[in-house]
């Protein structure tokens, strides 16, 4: 079998992930491109992927009863923005007191 590359959908397990495979086909009685997902179980020996993560899987020996797959690069991080943090300014403060009276 040949690599494969996903998307990494859940990293619960400890030193496994669940990586999303999308493949694209072409289908004759639809005449029409058709898109198809397979999950596959990885081992990820240093938990470093996380959710969204794009990372390359290559096939190995049975590691368990359905890991069949190493995590052999991450090729692209899952950016997380933290969310903006609003200061109140004192006297904006102090005119919402005076409103409120």
């Amino acid at each position: 079998m040949k690599p494969v590359v996903g998307m990494v959908i859940s990293n619960k397990m400890q030193k496994s992930v669940v990586v999303a495979v999308d493949r694209l086909f072409y289908h004759k009685v639809y005449n029409r491109y058709v898109t198809r997902t397979s999950k596959f179980m990885a081992h990820d020996e240093q938990n470093q992927c996380n959710l969204g993560d794009r990372v390359k899987l290559e096939p190995t020996r049975p590691l368990s009863k359905r890991k069949h797959w190493v995590v052999v690069d991450i090729l692209k991080k899952y950016k997380i923005y933290p969310p903006p943090v609003v200061e109140v300014s004192k006297t904006q403060d102090s005119s919402t007191e005076e409103a409120k009276r």
